[in-house]
């Protein structure tokens, strides 16, 4: 009897669910660097699983791109004869820094990602230092003429935007990992600006706006110069989401993720060639444990190609586990839980009951073009209704009521370009 009384008085109430469906949790497996082997062998496994994935790509390598790898600034050769007289410094460091690639001779990468080592790790006047070093074996002739090609980019070989266009059609979520997988934390603001509005241009060019929505800057760096510069470039940035909904705790963070406020939490897991099966399932079993974990799992090598790389059939029986799990967890792209969840945080709800139907009305505040996706509504109904009709527009659909510990209700999707929803008792 105490829970009909309570059914009675939440009648007509409607929540927006934390997660799409009412599930558990949310699950968004990611990729960087565009690993030839992501697309070889575990794309087919996502295929037959029918798992979405988003992958950050480099775009400067990608066979037909109108952006490649370039230097924005000073002509190279005068930087290089300024260093004979003007040691490297805090006001010049970040231009130097930044056409340290482009000098024209080989060896030059291993200074570079030594810089940003020293510099990350706050010993700037050694990076200083490692940074006049290169640049005086350029003058002194000890570094012959040529290119340098990074690990990643050499790892991407191959990739077209022929090949993007297909994956982004079968449902994957094809991102920015800017246009050469750069250091930008010491990069100068032109130079930085150049990876990351032009690798969101060519991927607009070539696969639309609707891609142009989540980036991860390489290394995954937090650096609040970088963050600062790219979140205006994207909506959604994997290094940093900074809402006050939402408590982030990066791959290298030991924290565990049950301890918090907020509304939500991004844990995110970067599985290395040594990271056992277990260690990936627990994962998945802690998401299931918590209603407000967001699981972003990062992989990066694939069958010895690429950093810290995984074999694919441990990937095929991982993935296998979270298909098992998909009943109670949403498996999405980084962008659409993204959405979803900023879509829910802006969005008001009000519903009223009526004689024999109950009126819903959404009140959103972000841009329907970029803010798509649809949500999940959760509206009590008196316990003598049998199915509901849910009409939206000139939409209808059909819900079928269920119960919890407070009542009956339904669930449902709420489109965007619908804002106003009515539910009715279908007549017997």
């Amino acid at each position: 009897m105490g829970s009909c009384t309570e059914n009675t008085n939440l009648a007509g109430q409607t929540e927006i669910t934390k997660w799409k469906d009412g599930k558990a949790g949310a699950v968004s497996i990611t990729y960087d660097d565009g690993i030839r082997t992501q697309f070889s062998e575990v794309l087919p496994i996502m295929d037959r699983l029918q798992l979405p994935a988003t992958f950050f790509v480099i775009t400067g390598p990608v066979k037909g791109s109108n952006y490649p790898a370039k230097f924005v600034g000073s002509p190279v050769k005068e930087i290089i004869n300024e260093t004979a007289h003007v040691p490297t410094n805090a006001g010049n460091f970040f231009e130097r820094a930044s056409a340290i690639r482009y000098a024209g001779y080989k060896g030059m990468q291993a200074y570079y990602d030594k810089a940003d080592e020293l510099y990350e790790s706050g010993k700037k006047e050694n990076a200083y230092k490692e940074i006049d070093t290169a640049y005086g074996k350029v003058r002194s002739g000890k570094l012959i003429p040529g290119k340098d090609i990074s690990m990643e980019i050499a790892n991407e070989t191959g990739l077209s935007w022929d090949d993007l266009k297909r994956y982004a059609s079968r449902g994957y979520e094809i991102a920015s990992h800017t246009v050469t997988h750069a250091h930008l934390a010491i990069m100068d603001t032109a130079n930085m600006l150049y990876e990351l509005q032009k690798s969101r241009q060519d991927i607009l060019d070539h696969l639309g706006a609707e891609y142009t929505f989540s980036a991860e800057v390489p290394f995954g760096i937090d650096d609040p110069r970088v963050m600062k510069t790219a979140l205006p470039v994207y909506a959604s940035l994997r290094n940093r989401m900074p809402e006050p909904y939402m408590k982030e705790i990066n791959r290298g963070d030991k924290t565990q993720p049950v301890t918090t406020d907020k509304e939500y939490v991004q844990w995110q897991r970067g599985p290395l060639s040594e990271t056992t099966l277990a260690k990936m399932e627990s994962w998945i079993d802690t998401t299931l444990a918590h209603n407000n974990i967001w699981l972003v799992l990062v992989f990066h090598g694939i069958d010895s190609v690429g950093w810290e790389p995984l074999r694919h059939e441990l990937i095929d029986t991982y993935f296998q586990y979270i298909k098992k799990n998909e009943p109670n967890l949403w498996v999405a792209t980084f962008g659409d839980v993204g959405r979803y969840m900023r879509e829910r945080m802006d969005t008001k709800v009000t519903s009223k009951l009526n004689a024999d139907s109950v009126s819903v009305l959404l009140s959103p505040t972000l841009d329907k073009n970029v803010y798509n996706i649809p949500l999940t509504l959760k509206t009590y109904v008196p316990a003598e209704w049998g199915k509901v009709q849910v009409i939206q527009g000139d939409k209808v659909t059909e819900a079928t009521p269920q119960k919890d510990e407070k009542g009956t209700y339904v669930l449902y999707s709420a489109y965007p370009d619908a804002t106003s929803i009515v539910l009715k008792k279908e007549k017997s």
